[in-house]
């Protein structure tokens, strides 16, 4: 029962992330909100560990700078670059990844 409980959590949450250009973002960036997730772990998955509080592993993923709130440069960087994310709303943090054009 748990599982399918935080399956369609994931589900949701999955259905829940979008692109976002950075003039999208820049507000939320102005409140301290914005925290960049590195490439290698899933947003949704950083996004579920938010929401249930995992303390844990998020101290981990801190701890080891795979998650970080966003500061100055990165704005500076994001606004010269006019980037885009993958971006999910887990209140009240905005978390995100840089999309890497090829």
């Amino acid at each position: 029962m748990e599982d399918n409980i935080q399956n369609e959590h994931i589900d949701q949450l999955n259905n829940e992330t979008g692109k976002l250009n950075w003039k999208e973002l820049e507000r939320h960036f102005a409140r301290g909100a914005v925290i960049k997730v590195a490439i290698e772990i899933d947003l949704v998955n950083a996004a579920a560990m938010f929401a249930e509080d995992n303390k844990v592993l998020v101290e981990s993923w801190l701890a080891s700078g795979q998650v970080v709130r966003a500061n100055e440069d990165d704005a500076r960087r994001w606004g010269k670059n006019q980037q885009v994310f993958w971006a999910i709303v887990t209140a009240p943090w905005v978390l995100v990844q840089e999309i890497v054009e090829q």
